[in-house]
């Protein structure tokens, strides 16, 4: 059978033909009676295609065993089509999120995603050039940057390698990288603002890692808030964005004779384990004898267990954010330094209380201090 009678052939002889060569877009191109462009549309997420050439393409895919070649595709364009995503721990549901939704947007642009989860600190020099080699190796478009410790000198190699580089949720001066984050100033702020206007008086920080943006900005904003109003923070301790580290941040805070009566936490997924360990070991009730705050607002926040009161990141907008300026400098070489900062919001739930549940300074905590005299 002639290769030019394909469009003609039944499917045993169109399977004859076939069977000892490899199949190419101009034979699918031939069954199905469209052009090459149609065939190649068909493949290309965001290319707009009729329904009726689709269904005729795809057919054609099926009797012929066509697969499109990916690769084939990189080497003739020399783009791979490939968008690195670096995070450096996924416990803090937050970041799952965040992959999971740029992922999504980034398949509706035509573009995969090649994970990275490293565990390194910003000065771990060997980690950061092995993975800038990595990410090299596999010639990606741009890379993404969720990580919360090996963010900036990364950053600096990779745009210095000439890839786009877009910084998640974090903020540092790197000359020609992009940042998506939300206001952590001002969610400080408002932490702090709320906790002053619910009357408590002995206001305690659980941070974050310290030498991290958010957390800088976030505690930054809380202590400005407290001093415009006479106050100062209570107590503070270090959880470093770490889920039993901040169990033992909220032992050293609470085990004493005089405690906080309310805390606010760099992250839920801190807080989380704060509330743990205030109910479940050392005996005290959220909010009637201690009050507490964290930031994100990830899905587990509104859970009954927790019913954390918060301060809301909008990961959708940062996401759309993050994905959008790497995108249209990848498809229209555009350069402009973009620095994107999202508005936040405080979500207020069971663990601080509002209106005719809020008490005095000296009724809220009378009991808590008596536990631990007791302990």
């Amino acid at each position: 059978m002639r290769l030019g009678a394909i469009a003609n052939g039944s499917p045993a002889e169109v399977d004859d033909a076939m069977q000892n060569r490899s199949v190419t877009l101009k034979d699918v191109a031939q069954l199905a009676g469209v052009s090459r462009s149609a065939v190649s549309r068909t493949f290309t997420p965001g290319k707009s295609v009729a329904e009726s050439t689709r269904r005729k393409v795809l057919e054609a895919v099926a009797k012929l065993g066509y697969r499109p070649n990916v690769i084939a595709r990189t080497l003739a364009t020399r783009r791979s089509r490939m968008i690195a995503i670096v995070v450096s721990y996924l416990q803090n549901q937050f970041y799952p999120l965040f992959v999971e939704r740029s992922s999504q947007l980034l398949q509706k642009h035509g573009y995969h995603v090649l994970l990275f989860v490293s565990d390194g600190h910003e000065t771990a020099k060997p980690e950061v050039d092995e993975l800038v080699l990595q990410m090299l190796q596999y010639q990606v478009d741009g890379i993404i940057l969720a990580s919360a410790t090996l963010s900036s000198a990364l950053a600096r190699n990779c745009h210095m390698a000439g890839v786009p580089v877009v910084m998640f949720n974090r903020i540092a001066a790197v000359p020609g990288v992009h940042t998506v984050a939300s206001d952590n100033v001002a969610g400080g702020r408002l932490a702090a603002r709320a906790l002053i206007e619910g009357g408590f008086r002995r206001i305690a920080y659980i941070a974050g890692l310290e030498d991290s943006s958010t957390n800088r900005d976030r505690e930054h904003g809380f202590r400005d808030e407290l001093h415009k109003h006479g106050r100062r923070v209570f107590a503070r301790a270090v959880g470093h964005y770490n889920f039993e580290q901040a169990a033992q941040a909220a032992r050293d805070l609470f085990t004493g004779n005089d405690i906080p009566d309310a805390v606010f936490v760099a992250n839920d997924h801190m807080a989380f384990a704060v509330l743990d360990t205030l109910r479940n070991e050392l005996g005290l009730r959220v909010p009637e004898d201690v009050s507490v705050v964290g930031f994100d607002n990830v899905p587990q926040a509104a859970w009954g267990g927790y019913q954390l009161t918060t301060i809301e990141q909008d990961l959708d907008r940062m996401t759309e954010a993050a994905v959008s300026i790497l995108v249209n400098q990848l498809a229209n070489g555009d350069n402009t330094v973009r620095q994107m900062v999202t508005p936040v919001r405080m979500i207020q739930r069971g663990t601080m209380p509002v209106g005719d549940a809020r008490r005095t300074a000296d009724n809220r905590g009378r009991r808590a201090r008596s536990l631990v005299s007791e302990r």
